[in-house]
Formats: C-alpha cells, structure tokens, sequence
C-alpha cells in the first residue's frame, strides 16, 4: 500500500520541526496560504485551533488566529474578515446560524466533534440536596443567590438563560446572569465547591471540568439547550465563498474531526499551562495515525 506522502510530509515536520515546503496548490488564490480563524476564548476552541494550527504550518499554510466574542465572531466571517470558525456549538448557537444562513454569509463546512453537552449543571453535593432538574432551581433561590453563572457576554448559551429568566420559566423571574468568562466561572465554582456552596453554572463537555468536579447536569432544559442534558454537536464554518477559492485548504477542514478523548486531554495539558502549538505537536507525535484521514488528498 502507498504512503499517503502529504501525511508522511506532515509527520515529518512535526516529530523534527521541519516544515513542508509551501508550494503552489493548483487552484487556489494566493491569498489562501494565510487562514484567518478565530477563538472566543474557549479551551476547546483553543485546543481545536491549535491542532488546526501545528497541520496548517506543515501543509505550507499559515493560521492567524483572532480572539473574538462569538456575536463578533460571525460578524467578522460576514465581512470577510474571518476565513474559519471551529466553534459552531449546536442547537446553541441556532439563533447565529439561521440569521447568517438568511445573510449568505457562510458555509458548513462539516461536523468536526459529536457526543457533545452543553447546559445548566451544579455540583454533585448539591444535587444530593434535591436539585436535579431545572425546575428544582426555584426551591432553593435563596442558597443560589438566585444567580446563574454563564461565560463571556454576547456567548449564545448566556442569551438562552437571559431568555428562561426574562420568560420566568421554572419559577426564575428575578434571578440574575453573571456573566465573565469560561475561566472566571470556573474559578467561582472552585471557590464553591471548597464552601460546598451551591452554586448553578454553564457547563459543557468536552472539558476538564469534568474531571475536576464532580458535576451533576441538569434535566428539563430541552426547550433551551436541547436534549440529552443539552445534548450537542459541533461543527466548522467556513466565510462564504472561502472553500471555492481555496478547495485544498477546504479540503483539510472537512476532514478534520475530533473526539471527546483527544479534546480532554488537550484542554486538561492546555489548562496546565502548556501553550496550545506545543500540546497539540505532542499530542500528534503520539497519535501519527490520525494524519491519514485528516490529510487524505491534501497537498502542499
């Protein structure tokens, strides 16, 4: 069987820090060899990124990534200021994706991660208080201080609680969103599980925090974050017209794909403070079997 010489290329540059010569890719505007991508500030996002990243400089091509609220995000995309987004998160970022369907700003480019969650969660000691389900918030407002804790303003989750306070569905009229960032967040929960306080948050897997408290994901929150304890999938975007011009580098997105495994560990080795580039080569040096698939008809 034939070496596929693009990811023998690829693992080269990674394992002796050697780069891919960049050579002309036969239909595509020059303009494609720098990516712009952006990150809302998202470990994951981070991680994915990275990955994308450490392939992307081996391939010839070079990632630019941007921090940028997920609002932000998509408006950029829809000026053309943003070639690809790896954070699609859905159903929550459905309102997003409708509204730049109607504008003809985008593309799905592919699925890249599923067997994902995302909704309201609290910690375990809590939930062996009795709070299980949405509805059960309401019963103990007062240990929760009838506050929320979400991620950073404009994130599409936080607009979804906003939404269930101003509705007051399950009894929350009054309640408050704090909003911050995933690591502020993080950091109050920290301090509450030291208290064993209550306390009621965002919380998602993939992610770390799984592993570092022990968490209890609410039920009965479908009609905001969907179902299956806000069951989710995740997807790559592409600017409109971006996988026309460039159709090598598209290429490469669509087959890119994650799993739940590989982004926890990245996070985790992320949230250690290893810079992303250097996690995802180590994590590449140690999974060379992932380039085939990702790499498959890719050129340099």
């Amino acid at each position: 069987m034939r070496k596929n010489p693009v990811a023998a290329g690829v693992t080269l540059a990674i394992l002796v820090s050697v780069s891919v010569a960049g050579t002309a890719r036969a239909g595509e505007d020059e303009a494609c060899k720098t990516i712009r991508m952006s990150d809302p500030g998202w470990t994951d996002i981070t991680a994915t990124n990275g990955v994308a990243g450490v392939l992307l400089s081996g391939l010839g091509y070079e990632a630019e990534v941007k921090t940028l609220s997920v609002p932000i995000g998509y408006e950029a995309m829809k000026n053309k200021e943003i070639d690809v987004f790896l954070g699609n998160w859905m159903p929550a970022q459905k309102a997003f994706i409708d509204d730049l369907k109607k504008a003809d700003a985008i593309e799905i480019v592919g699925r890249n991660l599923e067997g994902a969650k995302f909704t309201l969660a609290v910690p375990s000691y809590v939930a062996a208080e009795g709070v299980k389900d949405f509805s059960d918030l309401q019963k103990h407002a007062g240990e929760f201080d009838r506050s929320i804790y979400g991620i950073e303003p404009g994130a599409p989750a936080n607009g979804n609680i906003q939404k269930m306070i101003d509705a007051g569905e399950f009894g929350l009229s009054g309640w408050k969103l704090v909003e911050s960032s995933e690591q502020a967040m993080l950091a109050q929960v920290e301090r509450a599980a030291e208290k064993k306080a209550a306390i009621v948050f965002l919380a998602w897997a993939p992610h770390p925090m799984n592993n570092q408290f022990e968490l209890t994901y609410l039920s009965g929150g479908d009609a905001y974050f969907g179902p299956n304890y806000g069951g989710a999938e995740v997807y790559t975007l592409a600017r409109t017209g971006w996988t026309e011009m460039c159709p090598n580098a598209a290429r490469f997105f669509k087959q890119l794909t994650f799993d739940i495994g590989m982004e926890n560990t990245l996070m985790g080795k992320i949230l250690g403070g290893e810079e992303p580039k250097a996690a995802a080569t180590a994590w590449l040096k140690e999974n060379p079997q992932s380039l085939g698939p990702w790499l498959d008809g890719v050129t340099t």
